[in-house]
């Protein structure tokens, strides 16, 4: 029998007040607001929402236990398959994930399975964060390349089983682009990527950071003189891609991924840091995803008028609904059925406005979303003094060149079996590095399959 109580409201900051602060947009849930939408759970013989999850999270058996005010043992519950509760009830797609797959959202909402997440992470860290349980150390060496999701999820579970983890980051902080690419309103760094790192860390995972790997280091001198008996690739995919039109040279025009970084890493959009980012007065985002949110809604908050542009309906954008609605509460415009064609800049080389052209959607693509296609003599002119591409990241090379044996495809990610074994034997892979520019929680899901992999090869080396 269908459970008939409303899905429980998350309160949030409002609209006009939080476009001109970064502080996080989502309050969350108190103790009693959890216990209600924890009730709401069917609890389904076959749960198809913990199938639809990338870390396989038991989330009935949390929810049951929230439902029932033990938030001890709901934490505990997560704690067996995710290192990264708190960032996850964040930022993960839930809805085309496990609340996608969740019975009550047939005829009406699902349970809130991400929101009560949050709540069972951000509880327990007020009290002191969580205890997990890790086997005695069997004495293996095992390398982890890049201090994001995926990184710190296989890390997360090789430490665990007993494994001497040592994690390399090319940045001067750990995180990867939960660190450098997802914005403080959405992710607060020190209160929840910090804190969930010093879990990881507590399990006796070490992360260097500053190292590159592929210069400081490479992937053979690991496999080699250092001592390691495998290596994890979790590096990301932080090359962006343009569009390669006319003015994109142009003073103003900034990938995602810089403008990002430097704002989320570098403090930038802070007053009171010495790495100041341009506070531009009009703004054009090109793109649809998450990323392109992320851009926007920073945008705006540093005084910009921002407009998305993006070339399908709004049916299309890739973007999760919560964070295109936000967007728009905020303030953001969306330009849709609409491309760049050219960037135009002033006498100064400074942009100065950009020009569009309408498209129409014809037939389907590869992925299954109808191809924009350009309506002839549609185009038009935006003024703009900063145009932000936000059009999807590739992996560094660094890496592949460097590492011998190492196979990649021709977008330059390295090759892997859904497992994480690439061609180079202890070499694996997950994450952003394989598939380019994907979510957290699929990152998260390939690091703990490759651990496991790991773990099978070495105690496959022990045998032979």
């Amino acid at each position: 029998m269908a459970n008939k109580i409303p899905r429980v409201p998350v309160r949030e900051q409002d609209a006009k007040a939080r476009a001109a602060n970064f502080d996080e947009v989502c309050y969350g849930y108190d103790e009693s607001e959890a216990v209600l939408e924890a009730s709401r759970c069917l609890h389904c013989r076959n749960p198809r929402c913990v199938a639809a999850c990338p870390v396989s999270v038991k989330i009935p058996e949390f929810i049951a236990a929230v439902a029932s005010g033990d938030f001890v043992t709901a934490s505990s519950v997560i704690a067996e398959d995710s290192s990264l509760p708190a960032v996850c009830g964040r930022v993960c797609p839930q809805e085309t994930q496990c609340e996608g797959s969740c019975i009550l959202g047939v005829k009406g909402e699902p349970v809130a399975i991400g929101k009560l997440e949050r709540f069972v992470a951000d509880w327990t860290r007020a009290r002191g964060g969580r205890s997990v349980a890790k086997a005695p150390s069997n004495g293996f060496k095992v390398a982890v390349v890049g201090s994001g999701p995926a990184g710190l999820a296989c890390s997360y579970d090789l430490a665990k089983a007993g494994y001497d983890v040592t994690i390399f980051e090319a940045l001067h902080k750990p995180g990867g682009v939960l660190e450098y690419g997802i914005p403080e309103f959405r992710l607060p760094k020190e209160k929840v990527v910090a804190a969930e790192i010093a879990d990881v860390k507590a399990l006796g995972v070490k992360i260097e950071t500053n190292v590159v790997v592929g210069r400081t280091v490479t992937v053979d001198s690991l496999l080699g003189k250092e001592g390691f008996s495998a290596v994890f690739i979790g590096s990301g995919a932080g090359l962006p891609r343009f569009m390669d039109i006319p003015g994109e040279n142009l003073n103003g025009v900034f990938s995602a991924n810089e403008f990002l970084t430097r704002n989320n890493l570098m403090d930038a959009y802070r007053d009171d840091y010495l790495t100041p980012v341009m506070h531009a007065r009009k703004v054009v985002v090109v793109g649809g995803g998450n990323v392109a949110m992320d851009a926007a809604r920073t945008a705006l908050r540093l005084g910009g008028d921002v407009t998305v542009v993006y070339r399908r309906t709004e049916k299309e954008l890739p973007a999760r609904r919560e964070e295109v609605h936000h967007a728009k509460e905020e303030g953001v415009r969306f330009m849709m059925l609409s491309n760049p064609v050219e960037i135009i800049g002033d006498d100064k080389g400074w942009v100065s406005r950009i020009r569009c052209i309408r498209m129409e959607l014809g037939e389907p693509d590869e992925s299954g979303r109808r191809s924009p296609v350009p309506v002839p003599g549609s185009e038009f002119e935006i003024d703009a003094d900063s145009v932000i591409m936000a059009l999807g990241t590739s992996p560094n090379p660094l890496i592949a060149r460097t590492t011998s044996g190492l196979e990649t495809n021709r977008r330059g990610c390295v090759v892997a079996d859904e497992d994480g074994r690439t061609s180079r034997p202890g070499v694996f892979a997950g994450g952003d590095a394989v598939t380019g520019a994907a979510t957290v929680i699929l990152a998260m899901g390939a690091g703990r399959k490759a651990a496991a992999a790991i773990d099978s090869y070495i105690k496959s080396l022990q045998k032979d």
